[in-house]
């Protein structure tokens, strides 16, 4: 049972510059507010309010303008740090809390940082502060795993069941269904782990950024049922999409694509054995309006045709050939 992904769901940065930190010797030009607490961590002078996502910078405007800049300034941090440096990203976190502490985005941002650093109690409380301020379900899927995580999958299942499905974004559904099949692994039950999964997004014609993931989840649940030649050609699917997407196993980008989005259309993909070996040669790359939700036809079938992939969810278009 894989963990679900928080991605763009906060904390929300701008520029995601990975392993960004401050540096030591940069004294008291570090942009600190005069009134900042001697234990907040240093914000370096690059570091602008405009790098926090604009929808999160709106929630701020409650705040005072000096104040508000100042805890933009350590989200904008915390989503910087938040995959490299978990335990600095949740100081920054924290010290935005410290000063917008009924801010919605702020305490979504101490929750989802305690989850990087495994504190799952604190990210729960601080989750569940979030979803009450602002009445969004998008970080459910993360709750229920804290759940999962302090060993309580029922109570995962339920919190997880208690949110209607076509409220969510298609994105928040894979991630719960994730963390839904994980609960029942720990409960030992494979066979409900499986069908947890079996949603209208494991399309394997049509790949879109969270598939593999989703690919994976699924490959992992029949690999512990000894189901290994199925298991290797979810695992051969996850792999394509991700090699297309220009993204690592965990979602992660391997380096700035060139257009925000693409549609790629696969040619015909041969999955010939246990191990999960496949003919993975991509073709053609085609960059599309960048309003289009990005999504890769991954042809699994090798008698299929190629030039008629089929997507289920919206956003999909095929590419002229």
């Amino acid at each position: 049972g894989g963990r679900p992904q928080s991605g763009g769901r906060g904390p929300r940065g701008g520029d995601n510059r990975r392993g960004f930190a401050p540096r030591r010797d940069e004294g008291r030009r570090d942009g600190a507010s005069p009134t900042a607490r001697h234990d907040d961590p240093r914000i370096p002078d690059e570091i602008r309010p405009e790098d926090l996502d604009k929808a999160a910078r709106q929630e701020l405007k409650t705040l005072t303008k000096e104040n508000a800049d100042w805890v933009a300034r350590h989200l904008a941090m915390a989503a910087r740090l938040i995959d490299t440096e978990p335990a600095l990203a949740h100081r920054h976190a924290q010290a935005a809390s410290r000063k917008a502490g009924r801010v919605g985005v702020v305490r979504e941002t101490v929750g989802l940082t305690a989850y990087a650093t495994g504190d799952f109690s604190l990210a729960l409380r601080e989750l569940r502060t979030f979803r009450r301020i602002t009445g969004s379900n998008t970080q459910v899927p993360i709750m229920a795993d804290c759940e999962r995580a302090l060993g309580r999958p029922h109570e995962a299942l339920e919190l997880a069941r208690s949110v209607p499905l076509e409220t969510l974004p298609v994105e928040v559904q894979v991630d719960l269904a994730i963390v839904k099949s994980g609960a029942r692994l720990d409960l030992g039950e494979d066979e409900e782990a499986l069908v947890e999964l079996e949603i209208p997004q494991l399309d394997p014609n049509t790949a879109y950024r969270y598939s593999p993931r989703l690919y994976r989840a699924y490959a992992e649940v029949l690999s512990g049922m000894g189901r290994d030649e199925e298991s290797a050609t979810w695992v051969a699917r996850a792999e394509v999409a991700e090699e297309l997407f220009g993204i690592d196993a965990d979602g992660n980008p391997l380096a700035q694509p060139e257009d925000d989005v693409e549609v790629v259309e696969l040619p015909d993909v041969e999955y010939a054995d246990a191990e999960g070996e496949a003919d993975t040669d991509a073709e053609e790359v085609v960059p599309v309006d960048a309003n289009t939700e990005a999504a890769t036809s991954v042809d699994a079938d090798a008698n299929s045709d190629a030039e008629d992939p089929v997507g289920s969810d919206a956003g999909h278009q095929d590419v002229e050939k």
